[in-house]
């Protein structure tokens, strides 16, 4: 049984988010693009992070704590969107992250526990 924060559980979508930036729809992920950008093992540890560690419902890059250059942070996140992994949102100045987890499992079954059965 997967071990997921509330958040992901409960899918209640919190009223007044500003739209999503751009990404890739639910059929045009593809499995080469989310490995490609899940070999990185900052990118995994981003969303392993967001699937074990998340209370809120998304989250800017400064909560994850990494001692990075913000474009280097911006990059990764960049990448993970375009990929279809990770949805963001522009709140004022700074961009909030979330797994695409219903997306995610609807393509490719089981790959959210090959993720959280990492170990890094």
């Amino acid at each position: 049984m997967r071990a997921l924060a509330p958040t992901y559980r409960d899918d209640t979508v919190p009223p007044d988010l500003p739209p999503p930036l751009p990404e890739p729809d639910r059929d045009d992920i593809r499995l080469e693009k989310v490995f490609a950008v899940l070999a990185e093992p900052l990118r995994l540890t981003i969303v392993r992070r967001l699937l074990t560690e998340s209370e809120n419902y998304d989250h800017a890059c400064g909560w994850f704590g990494f001692d990075r250059p913000k474009s280097t942070l911006t990059h990764h996140f960049k990448a993970l969107r375009e990929a279809g992994v990770i949805r963001q949102r522009q709140y004022g100045l700074e961009r909030r992250s979330r797994v695409r987890l219903d997306d995610l499992d609807a393509r490719f079954p089981g790959l959210v526990d090959l993720v959280l059965g990492w170990t890094p």
